[in-house]
């Protein structure tokens, strides 16, 4: 079907959203963009990406487009909470014939976006109703314009409204974790990805470029505190390392709680979820905009290779759920170890952790 008149939607605004647009533009199709939200400025957020989204982005052919922001990452560094050394893992090594490593802010990964999903995006257009008829979707749109679409993709996140209207599945559940997100300038000079592993709490620290630092931290609960910054000096105001000089240049911090989404199924008639509204996990190995890039390839060469919009979305969804079920594993796997006991984990990480945390990428080092 590639270059055919298809007419497609996407719901969704974000990485997933604006990622599928491209590659469908670059299949030859011209979807519609509509977001709900008006357009505004961003979370000031870092984001790490591994070396499968850039790959991902090679494809999409964004990497040169990404290429100023930020900064390359060539290796991960994991310590307790004093601040002693448990183990590295070597990046380069690790994602060698797939791609870099990159971190810088999401503001600046959007754009580029944005940019290459070319066409304009409709915003403040919130869908109310989907209609799904035999051969086409019905859209209706709270200000209550009807269009019909061959097919509808909703990438609009976690909490997926598409996923409800579609009627393939409710709300997310929580993955157990309250997260803290923060930019920090005039900071300390850190070079590399930077992890202090607490009890059941974990402390991260990653460069993006200009001297500005991604501060992450998580720990495990189900409810985001009324001072978040007050609450990050208490979790983290014994830690060693770089922690201290971090929390006092943090001016900002955002806070949140993570989501999960499993679903039996990713598409219902001609409605397909992409993104976290298919496949949502906590943001532990931060794969969730890499999973999201892959997405928007897969389903370009899908929607490209089939005779039908039906037999494309089963080709996608057999391709994809197997890596989308492995960083879910995985990512389990790895709070499980973050929430072993110190006295038994770090012993083992200082052993053999380059190998424990080098094997959760595994599968992703294939193609896609």
């Amino acid at each position: 079907m590639r270059g055919s008149p298809l007419r497609i939607l996407v719901v969704g605004a974000g990485i997933a959203g604006l990622a599928v647009a491209r590659a469908l533009r670059l299949a030859g199709f011209r979807p519609d963009v509509t977001d709900k939200a008006p357009p505004g400025e961003f979370t000031d957020a870092g984001l790490y990406l591994p070396g499968n989204a850039a790959r991902a982005l090679r494809r999409l052919d964004l990497d040169g487009p990404v290429r100023p922001y930020g900064q390359v990452i060539h290796r991960q560094r994991f310590l307790d909470e004093a601040g002693a050394p448990l183990c590295e893992v070597d990046l380069d090594t690790l994602w060698a014939g797939v791609g870099e490593c990159r971190a810088l802010p999401r503001s600046d990964l959007h754009r580029v976006l944005l940019s290459g999903a070319g066409g304009a995006v409709r915003h403040g257009a919130e869908v109310r109703t989907i209609d799904l008829l035999p051969a086409t979707v019905g859209v209706t749109f709270v200000d209550g314009t009807q269009t019909e679409y061959d097919l509808v993709i909703g990438a609009d996140g976690p909490r997926s409204s598409i996923r409800a209207l579609a009627a393939l599945g409710g709300p997310p559940r929580p993955a157990g974790q309250v997260v803290y997100r923060g930019v920090v300038r005039h900071g300390p000079v850190i070079d590399e990805w930077t992890a202090l592993l607490g009890r059941r709490s974990g402390f991260l620290v990653v460069p993006i470029g200009a001297g500005r630092l991604h501060c992450y931290a998580d720990e495990a609960g189900t409810e985001a505190p009324a001072d978040p910054q007050a609450r990050l000096r208490e979790l983290f105001g014994d830690y060693g390392g770089p922690v201290p000089e971090v929390l006092d240049a943090l001016d900002a911090v955002h806070v949140g709680t993570t989501d999960e989404v499993e679903l039996g199924r990713w598409y219902r008639g001609r409605v397909l979820l992409v993104g976290d509204a298919a496949h949502a996990t906590a943001p532990t190995l931060a794969q969730g905009a890499a999973m999201a890039l892959e997405d928007a390839v897969v389903l370009a060469e899908a929607l490209s290779a089939a005779s039908s919009v039906e037999a494309a979305l089963t080709a996608y969804e057999s391709r994809r759920r197997p890596r989308t079920r492995w960083v879910r594993d995985r990512t389990r796997d790895r709070d499980r170890t973050r929430d072993v006991p110190p006295a038994l984990r770090d012993p083992l990480l200082r052993g053999r952790g380059d190998r424990i945390f080098g094997e959760h990428y595994r599968l992703l080092l294939g193609p896609l």
